[in-house]
């Protein structure tokens, strides 16, 4: 059985789209998911199932619609590959200084291969986006409220709907997983 992290875009923001961790873990199980975990409220979960990300992505999504009323997108990635988003932040020294402001971002489809420089001419205040295999790394300077890095933005660019993680949230996943920071 593979192991897996669904990160759920969009829940818990701002009062919209709630749902409880426990409720989502019992749904994942229902589903017929082995050992589901989560950490902390913004829908990221650990699972082992045996089906490819499309089906599992598909599936928890329509899950999601189903029992909770929410259209939300589920990106999957396989538990194995975090630890290697962990050593690839290219931001190490913002990080540790301030881990709030810099954003691992997760496409549903393949990145485009030139998301990272677009994405750069829309960057101001010190800001700078970074890409590397299936990710795209961003350090909002100034913080991601103002910034025209919206959401939007990202998926248009990337060429499909994208979900970001703190820097703080990417190494409690990675804990979740068993990688080493």
């Amino acid at each position: 059985m593979n192991r897996w992290i669904a990160l759920l875009r969009g829940i818990n923001v701002g009062g919209h789209n709630k749902i409880q961790m426990g409720e989502l873990r019992n749904l994942c199980s229902d589903m017929g998911w082995q050992d589901v975990a989560t950490c902390i409220q913004s829908g990221n979960v650990l699972f082992g199932a045996d089906s490819s990300m499309a089906e599992l992505e598909q599936e928890l999504a329509g899950a999601i619609a189903s029992h909770f009323g929410h259209r939300i997108q589920a990106i999957v990635r396989p538990s194995a590959a975090w630890p290697l988003y962990v050593r690839l932040n290219p931001f190490p020294e913002a990080s540790q200084s301030e881990p709030d402001r810099v954003m691992l971002a997760l496409a549903k489809k393949k990145l485009a291969a030139d998301a990272a420089d677009k994405l750069n001419e829309f960057a101001a205040g010190g800001e700078t986006v970074a890409q590397l295999t299936d990710t795209l790394w961003i350090h909002y300077a100034n913080g991601s409220a103002r910034s025209k890095l919206t959401p939007t933005l990202l998926d248009r660019l990337a060429g499909s709907p994208v979900t970001t993680r703190n820097w703080s949230t990417v190494l409690k996943i990675n804990e979740m997983v068993g990688g080493k920071g």
